[in-house]
């Protein structure tokens, strides 16, 4: 719990939290999941101008490392907050941002490397038409919708336990599943981030087979993204992480087709060297399980599909 002298958050907690994400990440390179090679495209990464990457999330070494791996593009795409009390709320300007990415596609273009300009919005329906106006004065390649844990998050470890206890599973997850849905219908975005990240914050309390096992619990966010044609992101980052599975399944991927969606994107959310496509290779196998041939991006200009079928069946 919060220290009731100070208002604190518990850091122990998080500490703890941090620790077994250690050791699931540990698990999972000796699984092989952090071998994948000979891919198309990453569409989530990010770089030391997002405030929670690592001192050495550098954009030339994942260059580096997607030359070594075979991974054909990247789209970097670091975080901005529009919350003044949020962690990347101002904390790299635009310029710097769209200069490091515009120079490192420059040097690495010779070599076969495409680097694309990208963003992670964070979508709070309070900032919308702040972000509406941002983004129509701030031009990206590619643009994620994400909805994220705040400060002040329900959802934050020191207060998640108290605020689901006696709850259903709609009633814990309508506070997340009611942004992630205004993010779709929005029409703001090329794809949702994360689209299930709340399985990650919810974890011991809730664990991932409770919402597998209610779906419908996802449609009002699906029918959003089919009617707006945003697209789905699978999401990679969950395998290193306490749900210990990509965000969203295979199965809400099919869901999603199944409604008439189309578009779907897949992204490592990388932020630091050493989690460089992790699980990336099992994001694609899951994808394509699930009825994907080939993903939506957009390169600045109109979106344009990029066939997944010659992609390896293991990472």
């Amino acid at each position: 719990m919060a220290d009731a002298s100070t208002g604190r958050p518990d850091l122990s907690r998080r500490r703890a939290r941090r620790d077994e994400e250690a050791a699931i990440f540990e698990a999972g390179l000796a699984a092989g999941l952090g071998d994948a090679r000979d891919l198309p495209l990453d569409t989530h990464m990010h770089t030391v101008r997002s405030p929670d990457a690592a001192q050495d999330a550098l954009l030339d070494a994942y260059c580096a490392l997607s030359l070594e791996r075979g991974i054909a593009e990247l789209a970097i795409t670091d975080h901005v907050d529009f919350d003044p009390a949020a962690p990347a709320y101002a904390y790299s300007t635009f310029g710097e941002r769209e200069r490091d990415v515009r120079e490192a596609a420059e040097r690495w273009a010779p070599r076969g490397l495409a680097v694309r300009f990208g963003v992670e919005v964070t979508y709070e329906r309070a900032y919308e038409d702040d972000i509406r106006a941002w983004l129509r004065a701030h031009r990206h390649d590619f643009v994620i919708g994400s909805v994220h844990s705040g400060p002040a998050s329900l959802y934050e470890p020191e207060r998640v336990g108290a605020f689901v206890a006696g709850k259903s599973l709609r009633e814990a997850t309508a506070p997340y599943f009611v942004e992630v849905t205004a993010a779709a219908q929005s029409g703001l975005f090329d794809s949702i981030g994360h689209l299930d990240v709340v399985k990650r914050w919810l974890v011991p309390h809730v664990m991932p087979a409770a919402l597998a096992a209610q779906p419908e619990l996802y449609d009002p966010a699906l029918r959003a993204m089919v009617e707006t044609g945003t697209a789905l992101e699978v999401n990679a980052s969950g395998l290193r992480q306490l749900p210990r599975e990509t965000y969203p399944t295979a199965a809400i991927v099919a869901r999603y087709l199944a409604m008439g969606g189309q578009a779907v994107t897949i992204g490592s959310d990388v932020h630091q060297p050493s989690w460089f496509a992790f699980g990336l290779g099992e994001a694609y196998r899951l994808a394509r399980g699930a009825g994907v041939t080939s993903l939506a991006f957009r390169r600045g200009d109109g979106r344009v599909w990029v066939p997944i079928s010659a992609a390896p069946d293991r990472a």
